[in-house]
């Protein structure tokens, strides 16, 4: 439930968000900034540097003989993930430019096409402007979106957030070269209906929450920026699976602004064994939250989930037929992960 912006170098824009729910009571203290486990609750903003390079776009180089696009005409299609050129791998966009600067013979692209792979012959042309060569793709190596982040593990200046991966189009994890999230503002929610998943919106901030480090599957985890402050955070203690049982709980989260509040749900299934980390089935009873967003909508993962004051784990998934019931994760999960 990451909601992640399509586009060609997308960076500081409003964006369908997510963001997160929690908790009712007193489930702790403010921080003092020392060392601890907080409640995170907050939307975030990520820009992640991937190690796929996607053709966005295709476009024709001016050449002294004219216009041409030999991307095109090699027959390079949006939404091609450019793996190899001349069987060395590409990582980044600046990969296709240095590669196909050398004085090859032939430029073989290997290509992968709806997951199937394919090579294409491609021709570069000369630029008239600059004179380098060019094959006329526009690409990129980046997503980014917005999530909510988990909880802050002061003590090893950690962060978690989303509490699943991210992946393609195609559902495959995608691993990443890095990243920044930012602090985000929430300005808008379109409301979940059965059978259309709502979604909240938001747009980055410049100040910056740390550096993302690994996608992998129970979320995005990074490095806390030494400028990140706890002082409005709540400090908590975490409860292991075992600890938790079907009844009344809640789930911290933002659907206006940057103030995250509690909202009222049930533990209607706990299943500690999950192997798709789907540990917990719950129900959003909060009349507010139903009110303002239909139930669990687009961006809550990463949410908080709370019972009995201690973090348990984090909303990740909702039910498309049915709005007011998704999935969680397990907090030990999400914490022996990174």
């Amino acid at each position: 439930m990451f909601y992640r912006k399509k586009g060609f170098k997308a960076l500081i824009l409003a964006i369908a968000v997510l963001i997160c729910s929690f908790i009712f009571a007193p489930v702790g203290a403010y921080a003092d900034n020392g060392d601890g486990l907080y409640l995170g609750g907050f939307p975030a903003g990520f820009v992640l540097s991937t190690t796929k390079v996607e053709v966005v776009g295709l476009c024709d180089v001016l050449t002294e003989n004219g216009m041409c696009s030999p991307a095109r005409e090699a027959g390079i299609k949006a939404g091609d993930i450019i793996d190899k050129i001349n069987g060395e791998k590409v990582n980044k966009t600046s990969d296709i430019n240095d590669f196909v600067a050398r004085e090859y013979k032939k430029y073989d692209f290997e290509i992968i096409r709806d997951s199937e792979p394919l090579t294409l012959s491609v021709k570069p042309v000369k630029e008239l402007s600059s004179g380098g060569k060019r094959v006329g793709v526009l690409v990129k190596d980046s997503i980014n979106g917005i999530g909510t982040v988990t909880y802050i593990d002061k003590t090893n200046n950690k962060f978690a957030s989303l509490g699943h991966p991210i992946t393609d189009a195609n559902g495959n994890l995608m691993k990443i070269n890095g990243g920044t999230v930012y602090n985000s503002i929430i300005y808008d929610v379109k409301k979940g209906v059965r059978g259309t998943p709502g979604e909240l919106r938001g747009a980055f901030e410049s100040s910056v929450i740390g550096d993302a480090k690994i996608n992998c599957s129970c979320g995005v985890y990074g490095t806390l920026s030494d400028k990140f402050a706890c002082s409005k955070l709540i400090k908590v203690e975490k409860a292991s699976i075992d600890e938790v049982s079907v009844g009344t709980a809640y789930i911290y989260s933002t659907v206006y602004g940057k103030e995250a509040k509690m909202y009222k749900i049930s533990i209607v299934k706990v299943d500690k064994n999950n192997k798709d980390n789907r540990n917990f089935v719950i129900k959003v009873d909060d009349k507010e939250l139903l009110e303002k967003t239909g139930g669990i909508v687009q961006g809550m993962s990463g949410s908080p989930i709370l019972q009995n004051g201690k973090l348990i784990g984090a909303v990740t998934h909702v039910f498309i037929n049915d709005p007011t019931r998704g999935y969680g994760i397990g907090i030990d999960k999400m914490m022996s992960s990174y």
